[in-house]
């Protein structure tokens, strides 16, 4: 397993992650526990959750049961921010939802404290002050060890740092956001500003909800208990444009012997930019398969032909 620092901090995180999202939704506490034994086995150090994920914050407690003993051996992340509940105090960025969450979560890890906490989703009605602050108290505390965005747009990110560093807070030193080789409008303006910023990108749904896997067929509903199943308007993700890419790329991999979850994950994980790939896993032979895959690294040539195919995917 190969390691790399977290934007300009001095935390190391695995090139490989493991997403929990599925913990206490597709997984029950006895899987989860296979999946994270079998993820640190395999060098694994990030695990990438959220108070929202399973029913009432499931994930985070069968995570933290799963850790046990090792919970010093690994980088716990968690997100807040996503509603939790009816009302005005169950979401956002405000202060004192954010106090609350973090004890939430504390609570459901079994720990005292989170690694990486991060804002899920920005918050028009908060003043981004106000979160900075807010985070920078919270690391003061020594509840959380450092911090970092999801979902926020590159002039959001900026924001963020600019504050920070303007009223030495805190900075983030992450930025979570989908990234793959059918979305790559991040590239635009967001990893420019990490670059710029010193924020590492955490790619998350790398495989791009399983349609890089191979699993769907054109002008054929989405197979039973996948993902773009249950995700509605999965129609307009599943078109012709997007199957004429994903030719593209399977006759790539096919050509360098490699399967397509070799290439969508080795592509991420030859970026310089990416920390860490952000991949999900329900049972412990996907979390070896993901780790494999990251072993793939990209020639300049070979990323330069990967570009090609995908032309004008970010727009």
């Amino acid at each position: 397993m190969e390691y790399k620092n977290l934007g300009r901090s001095g935390l190391q995180v695995s090139l490989v992650g493991l997403g929990c999202n599925n913990f206490g939704r597709r997984v029950d506490q006895q899987g989860t526990t296979a999946v994270v034994e079998k993820a640190i086995e395999l060098g694994v150090t990030l695990f990438d959750t959220a108070d929202v994920y399973g029913p009432g914050g499931v994930s985070e407690e069968y995570l933290g049961v799963a850790l046990k003993a090792r919970r010093h051996d690994v980088v716990v992340a968690t997100k807040f921010g996503a509603p939790m509940g009816e009302g005005p105090y169950r979401s956002g960025a405000s202060r004192r939802r954010m106090f609350n969450a973090v004890e939430a979560s504390l609570r459901r890890l079994g720990t005292d404290y989170i690694d990486l906490y991060q804002i899920h989703f920005p918050d028009v009605r908060t003043p981004i002050e106000e979160t900075m602050r807010a985070f920078d108290d919270l690391v003061r505390s020594g509840r959380v060890r450092y911090i970092g965005c999801s979902n926020f747009a590159g002039w959001q990110a900026v924001e963020a740092q600019l504050l920070a560093r303007a009223e030495h807070l805190t900075p983030f030193v992450s930025a979570q956001n989908q990234y793959n080789l059918l979305d790559r409008r991040i590239e635009r303006e967001l990893v420019p500003a990490c670059e710029k910023y010193g924020l590492g990108i955490l790619p998350y749904f790398p495989l791009a909800s399983g349609f890089l896997t191979g699993k769907y067929e054109q002008n054929k509903p989405p197979p039973e208990g996948t993902r773009l199943a249950a995700m509605p308007g999965s129609e307009r993700f599943l078109n012709e444009r997007n199957f004429e890419t994903l030719s593209g790329l399977r006759s790539f991999a096919e050509a360098h012997v490699r399967s397509m979850l070799e290439l969508a994950i080795g592509w991420l994980a030859s970026q310089p930019h990416v920390a860490s790939v952000i991949a999900g896993a329900t049972k412990p032979e996907q979390v070896e398969q993901n780790v494999a895959a990251a072993a793939w690294k990209l020639s300049p040539e070979e990323m330069a032909e990967v570009d090609r195919i995908t032309r004008r995917r970010e727009g």
